[in-house]
């Protein structure tokens, strides 16, 4: 018997390999996105108390429903945006997940999606096996900058997605407003949505303010934007992230969610709350 490979060109993460080789040669593992110090005792106290508690069961399929909340208050906090926690935030392992889930949801074959390459790995791999082709763009050297004219020469009525990332993985560039400013543009009047990861919305230094899509309603209500606590709470083998968009966009996102994860480690999501 044959199976035929939905990704034939796809081999083993390049974040697999180099994690082996520095186990392999005892060498200080650069490759891939975890820190090397303990992360918060209140934290994982607070997740054994959550365990003692009785929180070992399935939690609501949308996520914890206090986590949401407290999700909600952030944003409002940081952003300036009402986001309703029952019906725009869902919970999802991790943010890898999330971001599949959202270009499953929306992606039909012969879709456009806009990549600006060297991008995270599982972006193009995750819009190939949707069926849809990926426009590669690249960041331009020195520092990362966006080619918008090129962008917008490049939009036609197959273009279904941009993918954003802000701060990017793997540059560490982060958007302007002026990058805010010309992607309102190229959507504008058209049927394009947005993939937003901000997965290191926190890790932006030096004075600068992260240009998080949640703080622009006309462009967060045609996108998807994807964080993870793992990132953030330096708890990376927690796999737990969660996605923020459009009631009309998350009735669909949940439906994808709903037969493929269901719903994500209770005691974790308590402890977050």
């Amino acid at each position: 018997m044959q199976i035929y490979s939905k990704l034939p060109d796809v081999g083993t993460t390049i974040f697999t390999v180099m994690s082996q080789l520095a186990i392999e040669h005892n060498a200080v593992n650069l490759g891939q996105g975890f820190p090397d110090f303990m992360m918060s005792e209140e934290l994982t106290a607070l997740v054994d108390q959550a365990m003692k508690k009785g929180f070992n069961q399935y939690t609501h399929m949308n996520g914890f429903p206090l986590l949401r909340e407290r999700l909600a208050e952030k944003i409002a906090k940081l952003y300036q945006t009402a986001v309703h926690p029952d019906t725009e935030i869902t919970v999802t392992p991790g943010g890898t997940y999330a971001i599949y889930t959202a270009l499953t949801t929306v992606l039909q074959p012969g879709d456009e999606v806009f990549v600006f390459e060297p991008a995270y790995d599982s972006y193009i791999p995750n819009i190939e096996i949707n069926g849809a082709i990926p426009v590669r763009i690249s960041l331009q050297y020195p520092d990362y900058s966006i080619p918008w004219e090129e962008v917008k020469k490049k939009v036609n009525n197959k273009t279904r997605m941009i993918m954003i990332n802000s701060p990017h993985n793997p540059t560490g560039s982060v958007l302007s407003e002026h990058d805010i400013e010309q992607l309102k543009q190229v959507v504008a009047g058209t049927n394009i949505i947005i993939l937003s990861d901000e997965v290191y919305e926190h890790l932006v230094f030096d004075g600068i303010q992260h240009q998080s899509i949640l703080g622009y309603p006309e462009l967060l209500e045609r996108s998807f934007v994807c964080f993870s606590f793992g990132k953030t709470y330096h708890c990376t083998g927690w796999k737990l992230g969660y996605c923020i968009s459009p009631a009309s966009f998350m009735k669909e996102f949940r439906k994808v969610h709903q037969f493929n994860c269901f719903s994500c480690d209770t005691p974790k999501q308590v402890a977050l709350a």
